[in-house]
């Protein structure tokens, strides 16, 4: 590749970009994931998630082209993110907060893993498509992505401890997540796109794929943030837990 070419630098923006806005979705999950542990132990946590987020870009960039063509892959994995980013709201019963440090941990990074395993396709998808085919832009958009998530999840993390309101927000960012990967699934588009051609058209990014536009892919997207925040909000109260409504209220004003 010739590094003094315009199209080279252009590449280069359009992937810090991407991994710019991507990893905020990772860095929430984390921060999400690793708020109730203990100081040092949020450190850890924050890394075993960036590292687990990135490993499985690696993972999914070398089975990229069959994860594509797997079925409802998307939605499988939008309703999967659903019920994390409902999980992750709720929060965790008080009493569970004299559970064993190990225990508590893993089951944070394995909260992690799982929902960086749904959210991380979308990433691979969007940088291997800036990358333009180039193996060293891609590695380059990869490995870019650990400080973003890292810091980033710390930065989150501090302010959910210091604003809990603000669980709410990151529950509904997910929420939004879900609904545009439930809307982005091809084969689902497919079967859509005679009903609803104005909203359905050819994705400029892959090639022989499609994607939902206009009031179809916000309609949708929309649709997962009040299915965490109304599904959410009904759980805390069945468990007669304020502090959730209370905080959701503040969230509101």
């Amino acid at each position: 590749m010739d590094f003094s070419s315009p199209t080279f630098y252009l590449s280069v923006l359009q992937i810090i970009w991407i991994d710019l806005l991507l990893s905020g979705d990772n860095a929430v999950v984390i921060a999400l994931a690793v708020r109730g542990l203990p100081a040092h132990q949020r450190k850890v946590g924050i890394w075993l998630g960036a590292g687990a987020a990135v490993l499985l870009r690696m993972i999914f960039a070398g089975l990229i082209s069959y994860l594509l063509n797997v079925p409802f892959l998307k939605v499988v994995g939008a309703l999967l993110l659903l019920w994390i980013a409902i999980k992750l709201v709720v929060g965790e019963e008080e009493e569970e907060t004299d559970i064993a440090t190990s225990g508590t941990m893993w089951k944070a990074v394995w909260t992690i893993v799982v929902a960086d395993a749904v959210m991380s396709l979308d990433n691979v998808i969007a940088i291997a498509a800036a990358a333009k085919g180039h193996y060293e832009l891609f590695i380059f958009g990869l490995l870019l992505s650990v400080p973003l998530v890292v810091f980033g999840a710390t930065l989150v993390s501090n302010i959910l401890k210091r604003y809990p309101a603000i669980v709410w927000a990151g529950g509904a960012l997910l929420g939004w997540v879900a609904g545009e990967m439930f809307i982005g699934d091809n084969f689902l588009l497919t079967y859509l796109q005679p009903h609803l051609p104005a909203y359905i058209v050819a994705n400029p990014h892959s090639e022989g794929y499609l994607m939902s536009i206009g009031l179809l892919h916000y309609g949708v997207a929309a649709l997962g943030v009040l299915i965490v925040l109304a599904v959410g909000l009904i759980i805390v109260k069945r468990k007669g837990g304020h502090h959730g409504s209370s905080a959701l209220s503040e969230t509101v004003r």
